[in-house]
């Protein structure tokens, strides 16, 4: 008897399976399309926080909200750190003021940016609240980029390489580019409380790497 797996059938289902479980977890497609790296050890703090940064594409950004009194909102953003497995570590934005958390970021730029590993689909069946689901929160200013800066250049071809789409925008809608200028960082990504990890250990983890090649990041 012949090997079932190796008979065009059973190939034809395999694909029709593999890619059903594609298109219904985009996370999963990415991470095999890009081949992305694996999880570091939770030790590393620098390592967990860059990976967490360079592997999401989307996060949730939040601002002081001056039309809720000085509540913050937090609004779905997408967002780059730089070219896949080469991110600065800081977070890229393209946005628009027609949407409030560009709008209010030019009046009040004190902003949270928050990803969490749940969406990349390496948390398996644990919750994504759970500790050892790492989650990364980055505080700082959202700052509005000089449009003709080398920066810029950078932050633009970064959030177009992992977002397409963004070329497409209305240009009408008038998106700018908006960095985070990251002051604290809050890691978890396991048991026993948040990892003290400073701005400079994150971004001088790339460094370290080899990562950086930018005046404009050092």
């Amino acid at each position: 008897m012949g090997n079932p797996s190796s008979s065009p059938l059973f190939s034809r289902f395999s694909f029709f399976i593999i890619s059903l479980f594609l298109l219904r977890s985009p996370a999963a497609a990415n991470r095999l399309l890009l081949r992305l790296p694996s999880k570091p050890d939770p030790k590393n703090a620098a390592a967990t926080a860059r990976w967490l940064a360079g592997q999401n594409f989307w996060g949730v950004l939040s601002t002081i909200s001056s039309d809720l009194g000085g509540a913050p909102f937090g609004n779905v953003v997408s967002y780059s750190d730089g070219l896949p497995n080469s991110g600065s570590g800081i977070p890229y934005f393209y946005l628009t003021e027609l949407d409030p958390t560009a709008k209010e970021a030019l009046k009040d730029a004190r902003s949270s940016f928050t990803v969490s590993e749940y969406p990349l689909g390496t948390c398996g069946n644990t919750d994504p609240e759970n500790p050892s689901c790492a989650k990364l929160t980055l505080t700082g200013k959202l700052k509005l980029l000089d449009n003709l800066s080398a920066e810029a250049k950078y932050a633009r071809h970064a959030l177009f390489t992992k977002h397409p789409e963004m070329k497409d925008w209305p240009i009408g809608h008038n998106f700018k580019i908006f960095s985070l200028d990251i002051e604290n960082i809050f890691l978890i990504d396991w048991f026993g409380g948040p990892k003290p990890l400073t701005p400079e250990q994150y971004l001088n983890y790339g460094k370290i790497q080899g990562y950086l090649s930018h005046d404009f990041l050092t």
